[in-house]
């Protein structure tokens, strides 16, 4: 059981509270739950969260562990889709024997708990689990690969800035080779820190770029208006929350009437964000998309875009014993002549 309040003596009450009732062990400051480890600075409010023991765990499991690392989870040479499953009984037999849906999972839980650099890469490699194919394995080991090299990355979070809802939200149109959906993809951060994340297929087929953003769009306002209803229960005050979006025509879409008799055919989600708008419970803003960290999300990147992206929502790299977290400008392998840090930014 994880207990968190602002006042110790509140903790201290329940505690005895729950010692009445239930037979219990006070293990002092949490270290670590569910597989997640959490690292503390006080003395500058700073708390890192990462799973390097279980990733290394997974690594071993499947044996991985000592692999080559890869800098990406996906490279653009894997064209995935179900003209690659197994087609004949011999392939299928072949593939019963190699543990996809069991590697699959890992991935999976490790990505919804700290890792959201391998989202769009397990939201791929997750389409494949009734039959998979041998190219499909191989996407599977290339992102153990990527975990092999990072397996210190860590989500930092930081309390002295403002509690802003900040959200980026990117699409892929048609992304999907078989079914031609477009990917939805969103990531939001709160003090500057990524809280909330996403890569997942639409629902249905969009019949434009500008219908795919603003789908995407759709569901970033929906979960900016549940982070801050959460957060708002917390008592932390707070602006209102924005939404930043890589397409002008969707942010067009969203703001301005004259464009409904071509989109009847989505016209609840039209009137879901315009009311929001108009009503200022989320403002919806441009970013280029090169600064924009939703686009890890939606597809393949090089290796210095996808870097940037982990740098815009302070996703870092933890080195050694955890006795400083902050992040640097330099490479960890070479930082002159100061003295190197446990964490160091993506550049």
């Amino acid at each position: 059981m994880l207990i968190a309040a602002h006042n110790k003596a509140e903790i201290s009450m329940l505690k005895t509270q729950l010692g009445k009732e239930f037979e219990m062990k006070d293990l002092g400051a949490v270290k670590k739950i569910l597989g997640m480890e959490i690292h503390r600075e006080r003395h500058c409010g700073r708390l890192c969260l990462s799973q390097q023991n279980y990733i290394e765990k997974v690594l071993q499991r499947f044996n991985m562990d000592q692999s080559k690392p890869v800098s990406t989870p996906l490279t653009g040479h894997f064209k995935l889709s179900l003209k690659e499953c197994s087609e004949t009984e011999k392939k299928v037999e072949q593939m019963s024997h190699i543990p996809y849906s069991s590697a699959v999972g890992s991935l999976m839980y490790a990505m919804v708990c700290t890792r959201p650099d391998i989202s769009h890469a397990v939201s791929v490699v997750s389409r494949f689990m009734s039959n998979p194919g041998k190219i499909h394995w191989e996407a599977v080991k290339w992102i153990m690969r990527y975990l092999r090299g990072s397996t210190d990355v860590c989500l930092v979070f930081e309390g002295q800035k403002n509690c802003e809802v900040v959200g980026y939200v990117d699409s892929d149109y048609a992304g999907d080779l078989d079914k031609r959906r477009s990917l939805t993809g969103y990531i939001f951060t709160v003090f500057e820190c990524t809280i909330s994340w996403k890569a997942t297929l639409q629902p249905t087929v969009a019949l434009s770029t500008t219908e795919a953003e603003y789908m995407a769009l759709t569901e970033a306002v929906k979960e900016s208006i549940w982070v801050h209803g959460l957060l708002d229960s917390f008592g932390l005050s707070q602006q209102i929350p924005i939404v930043y979006c890589d397409s002008q025509s969707a942010i067009h879409l969203a703001k301005n009437p004259v464009y409904h008799e071509r989109t009847k055919h989505i016209d609840i989600r039209l009137h879901f964000i315009r009311e929001c708008v108009n009503d200022n419970t989320v403002a919806v803003q441009k970013i280029a998309t090169t600064e924009n960290p939703a686009d890890m999300m939606t597809k393949t990147l090089q290796v210095d875009k996808f870097k940037h992206c982990l740098n815009l929502v302070n996703i870092c790299r933890m080195r050694g014993k955890v006795e400083n977290c902050y992040c640097v400008s330099q490479s960890p392998t070479s930082v002159g002549g100061e003295r190197a840090t446990p964490f160091a930014c993506y550049k």
